[in-house]
């Protein structure tokens, strides 16, 4: 029997990777792990708490104390902490820019870093973010950065948005998407990069199928390069 692999999917935000991420798992029947809903956790945690977002100390204590889970339920992915179902309001976009500055926080990191490589410690796992390949899990056994031009990331963001009820401009969606990107690149730990021996794929002009098609390829790929 073939062993299970860890696989790490890097990228900026609406390059697809975590519905590929998601399909890829459920293909695979490996466990799926999405870290940046573990850090949009922790940031609608604080946000009920009235947790100071950029008080490093308390913030850490906060993610560090909080047991994270997921499960499937039919398509959807269900996110809880301690407990508790925490799904719907972690795609509030306060909650989306509050994680974006919760995650810059070197003790948020460090707290989320212990578990996140734990869960990963057996295998047959597909795990998600935007540092997973270049500091979370180093030594995965396939590493893949997904990417896409801006305006396609945009589009997707805005239709998605407008799925939800959230009507706003495209510009508005396109900026806003532009200066995640830059602070996800720009800041001072675990900035989002591709790693030197991650196989990218662009996205731009890919179904959903035809991503999820491609990176199978590079599992079978990798698994079939394990048993020569």
């Amino acid at each position: 029997m073939a062993r299970k692999l860890t696989i790490a999917i890097d990228g900026p935000g609406s390059a697809g990777k975590g519905t590929v991420a998601r399909w890829v798992a459920r293909t695979l029947g490996y466990r799926y792990v999405d870290t940046g809903a573990m850090y949009r956790a922790v940031a609608l945690v604080a946000l009920r708490r009235g947790v100071q977002l950029d008080d490093g100390k308390d913030m850490g204590a906060l993610a560090e104390g909080l047991e994270f889970d997921m499960a499937w339920d039919g398509d959807v992915l269900h996110s809880f902490v301690d407990g508790e179902d925490i799904t719907p309001g972690l795609r509030e976009e306060s909650v989306g820019r509050a994680a974006s500055d919760v995650s810059r926080l070197p003790p948020v990191r460090a707290a989320l870093l212990s578990t996140q490589r734990s869960l990963a410690r057996k295998g047959g796992i597909v795990m998600d973010g935007r540092d997973i390949g270049t500091v979370v899990l180093p030594d995965a056994d396939l590493k893949i950065y997904l990417d896409a031009d801006l305006d396609e990331r945009a589009r997707r963001r805005h239709e998605e948005l407008i799925r939800r009820g959230d009507v706003r401009s495209f510009a508005e969606v396109r900026d806003a998407l532009e200066l995640r990107d830059r602070q996800d690149r720009e800041r001072s730990v675990a900035p989002l990069v591709c790693a030197p021996d991650a196989v990218r794929v662009d996205t731009t002009d890919l179904t959903l199928r035809a991503a999820v098609d491609r990176v199978l390829e590079l599992v079978a790929r990798r698994l079939a390069a394990d048993a020569r």
